[in-house]
């Protein structure tokens, strides 16, 4: 299933932070730099999904802001609603 993901990189501590358009934004906790955001991403999706490492990957969007996100063994609306539930400004 793919995911749409608004990464945005350089923040204090990894978080959902809501909806930007019809994707999850998801602040970083790490430079856009040597892929480093985009590890952090794919770490903080895994633990807040509870999917290992492995089933998660970046489809498109390697480079970008905007990301389409592959995950395995989870239905889009419920990855999206888990990520959703973890927005601290709910």
């Amino acid at each position: 299933m793919n995911l749409k993901i608004r990464a945005i990189p350089n923040s204090p501590r990894s978080f959902c932070a809501g909806l930007h358009a019809d994707a999850i934004k998801i602040k970083v906790a790490a430079r856009a730099v040597d892929g480093k955001a985009n590890a952090e991403l794919l770490r903080f999706l895994a633990e807040s999904l509870d999917l290992p490492k492995s089933a998660i990957r970046i489809a498109r969007g390697e480079s970008s802001r905007d990301k389409i996100v592959e995950i395995d063994g989870m239905e889009s609306d419920e990855a999206k609603k888990k990520l959703l539930e973890l927005n601290p400004d709910r």
